[in-house]
């Protein structure tokens, strides 16, 4: 049976083994990247896509939803999407269509 220390021990070593390892492979994939970059003549917007300096959403973007409710009295109006307000909710909408 293996003592505390001991275990720390090889917990360090293990680390150590760890870092190593994953340094090397990383130079490897580094390597492997740049040599792509190279025989494709990549670039920073092939690799990662443009960067949207507008601060404008671009993937994923919603459209405005044309309203399909209008309330009379006070002219609010309701797409059908998301909770129902309280002038149309339990009542008929084709009253409220627009």
């Amino acid at each position: 049976m293996s003592t505390y220390q001991s275990l720390l021990q090889q917990k360090s070593e293990l680390d150590t083994l760890i870092a190593e390892a994953q340094h090397r492979e990383k130079s490897q994939a580094v390597a492997q990247a740049r040599a792509l970059v190279d025989q494709y003549g990549l670039n920073v917007d092939d690799v990662f896509g443009k960067k949207n300096t507008t601060g404008a959403r671009t993937a994923g973007a919603r459209a405005t939803v044309a309203p399909k409710y209008r309330d009379p009295a006070t002219g609010a109006t309701w797409t059908g999407r998301g909770r129902e307000p309280v002038w149309i909710k339990g009542k008929d909408r084709a009253a409220y269509a627009i």
